[in-house]
């Protein structure tokens, strides 16, 4: 039985562990059919060390996307490893421990413009160092937090997160008439390292142990990867511009 990536080459940001949600859309991805290539940064060892636990190989390109070097480099590394792409995923995210954890009204600019660069714009970086190896039918996924409230710790990581929800509408208004797809996936709390950065990551995650509809493990990325994969899939021919709440329903409940 053939699976819904079937043929299909795709770019995943963002695989640190194990436990991220970026591993399970690239291990997931690959079960279903793809050609997955990851990027990684500060450490590509230590992704090309996890990359080992795939169900196949997987080439580790060193990316920064905040340095446009790397960002003008890309396309020609992917395209001499696959040819062209059908999928971009995008699970990057990044603020200054000053710009988390209670801080919100002390943290400087420096800090907040720190994670708009890498969590929010970066979307936009990465879609158009891409853009030359796609074509009609591509998808670009992102991940999200709901930025539709304001959680407890998340303090500027809320903002860059509203910024990547609205940058994603707007990639996906100019993108469509290529034929090119972009949506988010909003998940709830995993213990990746990247929650793991958030100072009282605890406070925030006990939020689903009281306000979720469908019981909540922290510890299973499984139901968010599946989400990017069928996102990236020709499942989805007409959606975008859309977010696909992962999150046990959360994001439905009053109070």
């Amino acid at each position: 039985m053939s699976g819904i990536l079937d043929g299909k080459r795709i770019l995943i940001t963002g695989v640190l562990m194990e436990s991220s949600i970026a591993f399970h859309a690239a291990k997931l991805a690959q079960e279903q059919g793809a050609e997955v290539i990851l990027t990684a940064f500060p450490r590509p060892t230590l992704t090309e060390r996890i990359a080992k636990k795939l169900p196949k190989p997987a080439k580790v390109i060193e990316l920064d996307v905040t340095n446009q070097e790397h960002l003008d480099r890309l396309a020609g590394l992917v395209k001499d490893e696959l040819g062209s792409l059908d999928g971009v995923v995008h699970s990057i995210g990044f603020a200054p421990q000053d710009a988390l954890g209670g801080n919100f009204l002390n943290t400087p600019f420096e800090s907040v413009a720190t994670a708009m660069h890498v969590s929010a714009f970066s979307l936009k970086s990465l879609t158009m160092a891409c853009r030359p190896l796609m074509s009609s039918g591509a998808a670009v996924v992102g991940l999200t937090f709901d930025a539709q409230f304001a959680w407890p710790q998340y303090d500027w990581m809320g903002p860059a997160k509203a910024a990547l929800e609205a940058t994603s509408r707007y990639l996906a208004r100019d993108l469509g008439k290529e034929g090119i797809r972009c949506n988010l996936v909003s998940a709830g709390p995993i213990g990746s390292m990247a929650a793991k950065s958030i100072p009282g990551f605890s406070d925030l995650a006990d939020v689903w142990n009281t306000r979720s509809p469908l019981e909540w493990n922290m510890a299973d990325p499984d139901p968010a990867g599946r989400a990017i994969v069928a996102l990236l899939s020709d499942w989805f021919p007409k959606t975008t511009g859309e977010i696909v709440h992962v999150d046990g329903g959360v994001h439905m409940m009053g109070a």
